[in-house]
């Protein structure tokens, strides 16, 4: 187990992505005769897989990828853009997640984050609240996640959970990963992860900038770096007139698709961190928001 944590406390460490062992959490309180918008989850293997450009991308030569099971994911912030060129923060902002300045600058509140799974409800909010309009983009800042991975490591397969944070600055206290106590009581940067696989634990701080965050509008609506700010078009817009009747769901569903990615010492399309193959990335790969 001593060689297991001390390879992957190397190879992970290059390892960044955008979860803990967490209920599904809903805010709402709402008057459940009033009209909604939900705003739910999906993670998608399938899904075409972007670059950074919202652009279809392929594995390059040399690497491997695997699409991860993911469990759960978290986010700090929810947009409605009406038009390619409105500006990060000048949309309709639906969600603001609790920060803190428990760990001195301001960070993500952890401990009262949101989180939902696979076709899980993110959020509720009464559709008297969001401004009536069109709008044709959604904006995303994930906070974390948590997927399996596979991996060979002395010529056996095993399975190991990743819980990657990637909101910007976050405050932990303490959190959960399969049985497993990580305690924290600070402040972490985009990047902090700890891994979990057969009762071993390992944790580390991957390098900023080592994830893909497809933004398809990066020429007319850049986001800040380490924001990791996703975003997705409608395709036929979504239409809120203020005269609705019956809830409006959105599914944002993720593209997982080959998101976990490294480079290749033995050519066996297998994760193999004792033969040196290292992480290069693994994040979300593309969003689309869909009007049920």
């Amino acid at each position: 187990m001593k060689t297991l944590k001390l390879v992957l406390s190397i190879c992970l460490i290059t390892c960044f992505s955008c979860s803990d062992d967490s209920s599904d959490s809903t805010p709402n309180g709402n008057n459940p005769s009033e009209p909604n918008l939900v705003i739910k989850f999906k993670f998608d293997p399938n899904q075409i897989r972007l670059d950074n450009l919202g652009q279809p991308a392929t594995i390059p030569a040399g690497n491997a990828a695997q699409s991860p099971n993911f469990a759960m994911m978290s986010a700090n912030y929810i947009e409605l853009a009406p038009t390619a060129t409105t500006l990060l923060g000048q949309g309709e902002i639906i969600f603001e997640g609790p920060k803190t300045t428990a760990g001195g600058d301001e960070a993500i509140d952890f401990q009262n984050a949101t989180f939902a799974g696979n076709n899980e409800t993110f959020l509720t909010i009464p559709l008297s609240e969001v401004s009536a309009g069109n709008y044709e983009w959604v904006r995303i800042s994930l906070a974390y996640q948590e997927g399996e991975i596979d991996f060979l490591l002395n010529g056996t397969d095993y399975t190991g959970t990743l819980a990657s944070f990637v909101g910007f600055n976050t405050y932990i206290s303490s959190f959960d990963l399969n049985g497993e106590t990580v305690d924290v009581n600070a402040n972490r940067l985009q990047g902090f992860w700890a891994f979990e696989s057969n009762g071993f634990l390992s944790q580390g701080q991957a390098p900023p900038g080592a994830t893909t965050v497809p933004n398809p509008l990066f020429n007319t609506s850049p986001v800040p770096q380490g924001s990791c700010v996703v975003t997705g078009q409608f395709a036929n817009g979504l239409t809120i007139s203020g005269n609705e009747t019956q809830d409006v769901v959105v599914t944002l569903s993720f593209s997982v698709n080959n998101s976990f990615e490294w480079t290749e010492v033995n050519v066996d399309g297998k994760y193999e961190p004792d033969a040196g193959e290292q992480v290069v990335d693994m994040g979300l790969r593309g969003l689309i928001p869909i009007v049920e």
